[in-house]
């Protein structure tokens, strides 16, 4: 495959266009092959030893969205107005432990390699999760597997804005009662899965105010 070449400054356009967008334009929708392809997208993302610990859930309909609202504490116009808005979900303990029925699987079924391949890869992984970054709680997986889950909107977030959507994503949620929430209105195992963030895309109803500020690039690198 030929390596793809984008010039440098449009992908510097494309980071000075994209904002957190307040509000959206009720008006325009995404296709759904927009919206197909950023979640192509999430699923083409990196993550640590190839895990994927991720899921999302793509919330289409009105009355779920409206269950949504009294615990979307920091958006909810964004939760009103957004083309789409996509639920994160980052896998738990059971699901990313070296051990995991989850990881047989993935190294099995979908990468296929061999038993040979497997058991030293696996061997490989109890020592990460073990000694290198000690994951010895629960909370320290499903951190762990958070900020896998976290590059994959990275990259929805970046692809949204390359073909002209726009986008915002969302921390301000209640979680605990969001993932009762979860368990029970949206039938998902939550024993298997916590949420991580929300993300609404998009089309801007009005563009920012002020243009894009941010700390000194010398501020924020050091060469040694």
């Amino acid at each position: 495959m030929k390596a793809p070449i984008i010039s440098k400054k449009d992908i510097i356009d494309v980071f000075q266009y994209r904002h957190a967008t307040k509000e959206f334009d009720t008006s325009k929708k995404l296709s759904n092959d927009d919206i197909n392809f950023i979640l192509q997208i999430a699923n083409l993302s990196p993550s640590s030893f190839g895990f994927e610990p991720w899921h999302f859930v793509v919330v289409k309909s009105p009355e779920l969205r409206e269950a949504l609202r009294p615990i979307v504490t920091g958006a909810p116009l964004r939760l009103n107005t957004a083309s789409h808005f996509v639920l994160g979900l980052s896998m738990k303990a059971p699901m990313t432990r070296w051990n995991s029925t989850y990881l047989m699987h993935l190294l099995k079924e979908v990468k296929q390699f061999p038993e040979a391949v497997i058991k030293r890869y696996l061997g490989l992984i109890k020592e990460f999760q073990e000694n290198d970054f000690v994951l010895d709680t629960d909370r320290k997986m499903f951190d762990w597997a958070s900020k896998q889950a976290y590059i994959a909107l990275g990259n929805m977030l970046t692809a949204a804005a390359m073909i002209g959507v726009d986008s915002c994503p969302i921390e301000g949620f209640i979680k605990e009662k969001a993932e009762v929430l979860l368990r029970e209105k949206f039938g998902l195992d939550m024993e298997k899965y916590g949420l991580s963030y929300m993300v609404a895309f998009g089309y801007r109803k009005e563009n920012p105010k002020r243009p894009k500020s941010r700390r000194n690039i010398k501020d924020i690198i050091t060469w040694k």
